[in-house]
């Protein structure tokens, strides 16, 4: 009797090991959404009108549970933390929102809209983790390309920009929500210097 209530917790324990069960507490889910700080208007808004025509999130990157960097060539993802929908779906509404309000454009649409835009931007992130390798500080890595296009009948034609921006934000705490706010400072500050820079080009590209 004792041998075989030796054998059962034997297994138990080692069931335990490979599901996880005794290396993390039992914790609930929790589900985010990007939301990036509000945009500061930069002057009377512009005369373009810009369509997303792409939001596309790179392979390592796309899954809704978030992904934690552990070690120089290892990640892993939280079953305990996850965004709302898809990254590249959850990024769209809030870009479009923020580019908006920042008045670069007299108008931003995002795919789908029966509003034809003049201008076209395709969006790539390549990165996107939170950076939690130990004897490091933690930080929220987003790493983004722009290519925004002059489009006078829908369709991308002559380069405006073509540039890619990357942030490492310092997290104040290593747990899911300080993450998401290192992620939201990241993407404002992303598009604040994206912003700037299609303004200069745009008045370079219009100079006769």
């Amino acid at each position: 009797m004792i041998i075989r209530t030796t054998i059962k917790a034997t297994l138990f324990a080692a069931v335990c090991l490979l599901t996880g069960c005794l290396g993390r507490p039992h914790l609930d889910r929790q589900t985010f959404l990007f939301a990036p700080p509000p945009s500061a208007p930069k002057g009377a808004p512009g005369s373009r009108v810009l369509g997303i025509r792409t939001l596309q999130v790179a392979a390592p990157f796309e899954s809704r549970e978030f992904l934690y960097r552990t070690g120089d060539y290892s990640y892993e993802h939280d079953p305990y933390a996850e965004f709302m929908v898809p990254p590249a779906d959850g990024l769209i509404s809030p870009v479009c929102s923020w580019i908006r309000a920042a008045g670069v454009f007299r108008e931003v649409e995002e795919p789908g809209s029966a509003l034809k835009p003049d201008t076209l931007v395709e969006i790539h992130v390549s990165e996107l983790y939170g950076d939690f390798r130990p004897a490091t500080n933690a930080t929220a890595v987003l790493a983004m390309r722009f290519d925004f296009f002059e489009a006078p009948h829908g369709i991308p034609g002559k380069a405006i920009l073509q540039r890619e921006y990357s942030r490492e934000i310092p997290l104040k705490a290593r747990t899911a929500a300080a993450l998401v706010d290192g992620w939201n400072q990241g993407l404002a500050q992303i598009l604040d210097s994206a912003m700037l820079d299609f303004g200069r080009s745009d008045e370079n590209t219009s100079k006769p």
